[in-house]
């Protein structure tokens, strides 16, 4: 029976929120005015939240669930250094010194992720692990060496290229045909680094409200902003919008412009360091190369395998994702097939049309979304430089800055398109793979 791949206490709630559950903080009564509303109280938020009350600003976050509940407690807890548009795209579209601007941003955030968890000492399970990127065709294997080059040309990149016949000193399958090591990469806990994050918010100050959707936010003649609540309203003299995939009604401008994407995620029961160190031997994270790709790595114990496959449409049936999720965990990773699944859940990513992260201003509301992926590192570096723009910090700026973000004519929010786009990325992603003989 296939239901006998998911262990008696299977769940679809996230593993992270075993260590770290949502808090309930209690309903607080909403202030008449704060300084700065800040909308979500995800990484965005909460990275914005802190660096303003740290500078002095009365802050107050409101959160649509409990806090956290959304895309930053849900992910698979990878912290890369690149954009999800690599480096030749951007290249061909904005030139060699714009694109290697826009990629260093990435590494930016990546840098002031680690320095944050250090500086702060939220205990997250970080590790510098690194990344392995694995090749699904042997065309994408040279795809990843000419990146490779590029990157190493234009901005010393750290990384070097694992042909086939040496993969499995990386990662024990015959799925893939080599990959690249990229050195900049790690790992955390998710769940227990948002915690970190609120608490240290809320220690400087910040108050959040859960339970609290924004319904509307409107520029006032006097210039600040009516943020309307079920609660009540509060005046704000600036306000931030961190809500990413998870971006509401009400929010009709920035709703057109985000595509959210459905990402899966399974967790294994316990196995045992030993085993999952069978299969990632160096407890790297692992992401391959497909347009819809699979993702893994060692939970933070390093005793349960975490596999991600499943990209893009809305689930409502948890048991049979996950079945699907084991079978292409079983295609990757063929002695994981009597492993039973204990976990299954999903999160809403945020992808913008160009492929590309946004910060900047509409009508006064300072925002950062489209993350496309890059959520950990990205999301809490551009919630600090909203922070820093609000406190006139000289040093606010991102190369993501002041760029067209585009949508697409009657577009409103709701990506029907999707079910046809993931098909056709299916069928791209089996392009140039060989056939396979039977077991």
């Amino acid at each position: 029976m296939p239901d006998m791949m998911l262990t008696p206490d299977f769940k679809n709630t996230p593993y992270w929120w075993e260590a770290a559950p949502r808090p309930d903080l209690g309903e607080k009564p909403l202030p008449k005015e704060t300084d700065v509303a800040v909308v979500g109280s995800g990484f965005t938020g909460l990275s914005a939240a802190l660096t303003l009350a740290r500078g002095g600003k009365g802050v107050t976050v409101f959160e649509a669930e409990t806090p956290g509940y959304g895309a930053s407690t849900r992910n698979s807890g990878f912290v890369g250094c690149q954009l999800w548009s690599k480096l030749t795209p951007l290249v061909k579209k904005f030139g060699e010194e714009r694109a290697s601007v826009l990629a260093r941003e990435a590494m930016s955030a990546h840098d002031y992720v680690v320095s944050l968890i250090e500086r702060e000492q939220i205990a997250c399970h970080f590790t510098y692990c690194g990344r392995l990127i694995s090749a699904h065709s042997p065309a994408a294997y040279e795809t990843l060496e000419r990146e490779l080059a590029l990157m190493q040309r234009l901005f010393g990149f750290e990384g070097h290229m694992v042909p086939r016949d040496q993969q499995r000193t990386e990662i024990v399958t015959d799925l893939y045909y080599g990959g690249m090591i990229v050195k900049k990469g790690g790992s955390l806990h998710p769940g227990l680094y948002h915690a970190g994050l609120l608490d240290r918010a809320m220690g400087a100050g910040a108050v959040v409200h859960g339970k609290t959707p924004v319904l509307s936010i409107e520029r006032e003649a006097s210039g600040r902003f009516r943020v309307t609540t079920p609660r009540g309203v509060v005046s704000a003299g600036r306000v931030i919008l961190g809500t990413n995939g998870y971006t509401g009604k009400g929010l009709d401008w920035f709703r057109r412009r985000l595509i959210p994407v459905h990402a899966g995620v399974v967790v294994s029961e316990e196995i045992g360091a030993e085993r999952v160190r069978s299969v990632l031997p160096t407890g790297r994270t692992m992401i391959d190369t497909r347009i819809n790709p699979y993702s893994a790595r060692p939970s933070p114990d390093g005793a349960r395998l975490q596999f991600a496959s499943a990209r893009g449409l809305f689930v409502r049936d948890y048991p049979a994702k996950a079945m699907e999720m084991h079978r292409a965990m079983v295609e990757t990773f063929p002695t994981m097939r009597d492993v039973r699944i204990a976990y299954c859940w999903t999160g809403q990513m945020g992808f913008s049309f160009d492929k590309l992260p946004h910060v900047g201003e509409r009508d006064g509301v300072l925002y950062a979304l489209g993350y496309c992926g890059t959520g950990i590192p990205m999301a809490t570096w551009l919630g600090h430089k909203l922070g820093q723009r609000v406190l006139g910090a000289p040093d606010s700026g991102s190369a993501l800055d002041g760029r067209d973000f585009p949508t697409r004519p009657l577009y409103t929010g709701n990506p029907w398109f999707l079910p046809l786009v993931i098909k056709w990325y299916g069928h791209k992603d089996k392009r140039g793979v060989p056939a396979r003989k039977a077991a």
